[in-house]
């Protein structure tokens, strides 16, 4: 498709490969002005999600991105994919779907802005400047209108793209995450952040803690292209087995993962858990984390590139059963890597209230949404009005059982 807005022109391309990696990295780049980006935008893990098949029409992510274009100039972009279903998204809509099906009608293709399986906020909207983001979101909606689609969905999205979707009339979506926010200036270590918990909060970490190291489990970690091959096919045989115990298949593919090693590895760091099994040592457990840039990018750099230092907890499986494992593999080993390498943030993933007694706090979420049908657009603008009004109560709840001793600086209103 091409469409031509005053000297700006519309492409909707069929996948992720038709646009430069360069071009949609640079976009990218300007929306992290302190150097820090996004892993999973860059167009390198997008890519690798097409190319491994993990998100690809046969998995019901038909890819269609939306690109703006200045002269041969790349102004704008985002992540489309026309979805089949409402999984692997983690906002959910399957009430909306369930209304529109007992309506006679059809909710599916619906159109998705977001990152496949990645329930990380960020930009979603790229572009260089306020107006053309604006024109992008225009673009979307007129797309979705002449393709007759049920639906608009923007998922997880930064400040600067909630901010251009409620100009363009979308309606506004909140869930809660919890996050891990260090004061300024860091702490010393891990037990100087324990202090600044509760007595309570602290006496239970301690206890978990030492429940793995009773157990003899102990951990080593690698970073970027210090993970070996052989780590990485331990990892996928955790998060694989992860999947199946809860009865699905893994939505990645050991194809993906590789992808990931080849072209950006300095985004990746692995822990592994090593214990005693049939007397000898061995791995037992691990846990992947991605971080938005290695650490020595931020040497000699000014506070804000430090400050945009994030790590964001994402996949883990373990082999064995160990008491409080999880919460030592996922929360524990990562925030003292965390703390001892100068990353401010640690974004703990979707849902979990459980994460807030391991000091991860609550922060509010945004998605936005466009509907055709107006009668169900007016219904869904009442009930995300009743729904609203239920998280600012549920964050006002959960900011009450801070585990901080004091008021913390990581809470997010």
């Amino acid at each position: 498709m091409k469409k031509n807005s005053n000297d700006y022109v519309i492409r909707v391309l069929n996948s992720p490969l038709e646009v430069k990696a360069s071009e949609w990295n640079a976009l990218l780049a300007a929306q992290n002005p302190a150097g820090s980006m996004n892993p999973f935008m860059r167009h390198e893990y997008l890519a690798a999600l097409h190319e491994s098949g993990s998100a690809t029409p046969e998995t019901g992510w038909a890819p269609r991105f939306v690109t703006l274009w200045q002269g041969k100039v790349l102004a704008g972009a985002c992540p489309l994919y026309l979805k089949e279903h409402s999984y692997g998204e983690y906002v959910f809509d399957h009430a909306w779907a369930n209304a529109y099906q007992q309506h006679g009608l059809e909710y599916y293709p619906k159109a998705l802005v977001a990152v496949p399986f990645t329930p990380v906020p960020g930009a979603r909207l790229l572009a260089r400047t306020a107006d053309e983001r604006g024109l992008l979101v225009k673009a979307l909606v007129a797309w979705c209108t002449e393709e007759d689609l049920s639906s608009l969905h923007l998922l997880f999205t930064a400040d600067e793209d909630v901010v251009a979707c409620e100009e363009a009339g979308l309606m506004l979506r909140h869930t809660v995450q919890f996050h891990w926010t260090g004061p300024p200036g860091g702490y010393r270590d891990f037990d100087d952040f324990l202090m600044s918990l509760s007595q309570e909060k602290r006496k239970k970490i301690r206890q978990e803690r030492r429940k793995v190291a009773e157990a003899g489990i102990t951990f080593r970690w690698s970073l970027g292209k210090d993970i070996r091959n052989a780590d990485w096919d331990f990892f996928y045989r955790c998060y694989e087995r992860t999947y199946y115990e809860h009865g699905n298949a893994p939505y990645l593919s050991r194809d993906f993962f590789q992808r990931m090693q080849d072209t950006m590895p300095e985004n990746w760091l692995l822990f592994v858990a090593e214990g005693m099994i049939g007397g000898k040592r061995q791995p037992i457990a691990a846990s992947l984390i991605a971080v938005s840039a290695p650490p020595e990018s931020a040497v000699g750099q000014p506070d804000a590139a430090v400050q945009a230092l994030t790590a964001y907890g994402r996949y883990w499986g373990a082999l064995a059963r160990v008491d409080c494992l999880h919460f030592e593999a996922c929360y524990y080993q990562p925030l003292q890597w965390c703390i001892e390498h100068g990353y401010q943030r640690f974004e703990g993933g979707a849902q979990g209230e459980h994460k807030m007694a391991r000091a991860l706090l609550p922060v509010k979420t945004t998605s936005a949404h466009w509907l055709a049908h107006p009668s169900f657009a007016d219904a869904v603008e009442r009930f995300l009005a009743r729904e609203g009004a239920g998280i600012d109560s549920y964050m006002e709840d959960l900011e009450r059982r801070n585990p901080f001793r004091h008021a913390s600086p990581g809470v997010s209103a």
